[in-house]
């Protein structure tokens, strides 16, 4: 199948009911700490930190991406700041490259929520690939789906050994597999994270239509987006468009115009917008 080239330096399925509650194991997140994430973003993205009692805080969105303010990270950070999580919206990615210098300048720790970005792209970057760690969602919601399902990608090889660990629970159970030792022992703090294999080759299969899949989406987004540029010459609605362009390389850009911008002309032809869904 085409898989996507990721290419972290390892990458695990993993079950989603405590999704990224690892990470903070991961990063070391303590009491206090506090985490800056996107005001506009699933609950899940938050629960991971402040179930450990690291205080999130809450950056405002840019309106034309409605990712996360590369703008306002800095604003954000104190001395007890340990993380910038992004959420890359509808598979549009965030700013990285301004987000990654403003960490390394802060010596803090990125985490990608890409759930909505499989297969997407920010500057031939597959989302999830660029930060210090990874978050993918296979949801049933999501494009390709095993129904509840996850990854986590490790980008800096010094999280691997441990999150073998983690996902074994607390065991060093990999090493035995791999014959490193002779026998498997609880060493840390851990949890059951393993996908299970009917589950996994599920998730296979839908990869193996990666490009069919895909491909009909686009169709249909084409489709719309075509027939709806009539209404938005008409000042009806407004269209999403990201730098200028559209972004072609979002694997969930459908979910960017679920809100339609409209504008109602009323009997004093004063323009009021409302939200519809």
């Amino acid at each position: 199948p085409r898989l996507p080239q990721w290419r972290p330096r390892e990458s695990f399925l993993r079950t989603p009911e405590n999704h990224g509650t690892d990470l903070y194991i991961l990063i070391d997140i303590k009491n206090g700490d506090e985490v800056i994430m996107p005001s506009y973003t699933f609950p899940s993205t938050a629960n991971a930190f402040v179930l450990r009692g690291a205080k999130v805080v809450f950056v405002d969105i840019r309106p034309d991406t409605m990712n996360l303010d590369e703008k306002k990270i800095k604003d954000a950070i104190t001395k007890k700041t340990k993380a910038i999580v992004v959420m890359h919206y509808a598979g549009v990615g965030c700013e990285m490259d301004t987000i990654m210098r403003t960490a390394n300048s802060y010596n803090l720790f990125v985490i990608e929520d890409a759930a909505q970005g499989i297969m997407a792209s920010y500057k031939k970057r597959l989302l999830g690939s660029i930060g210090h760690i990874g978050c993918l969602s296979f949801h049933e919601t999501k494009n390709f789906h095993c129904g509840e399902g996850g990854a986590i990608l490790l980008n800096d090889k010094r999280f691997i050994e441990r999150a073998e660990v983690i996902r074994e629970k607390g065991t060093n159970r990999r090493k035995f597999l791999r014959g490193e030792i002779d026998k498997y022992t609880w060493v840390d703090v851990g949890s059951s994270y393993l996908i299970s294999e009917l589950n996994a080759a599920f998730l296979y299969s839908h990869f193996n239509l990666a490009d069919k899949t895909l491909n009909k989406r686009l169709k249909l987004w084409e489709r719309y987006f075509k027939d709806l540029i009539p209404l938005e010459e008409n000042n009806l609605l407004s269209l999403s468009t990201i730098h200028g362009i559209q972004p072609y390389s979002s694997s969930a850009y459908y979910a960017f115009d679920k809100y339609l911008n409209l504008y109602i002309w009323t009997e004093k032809n004063t323009r009021h917008s409302e939200h519809i869904e």
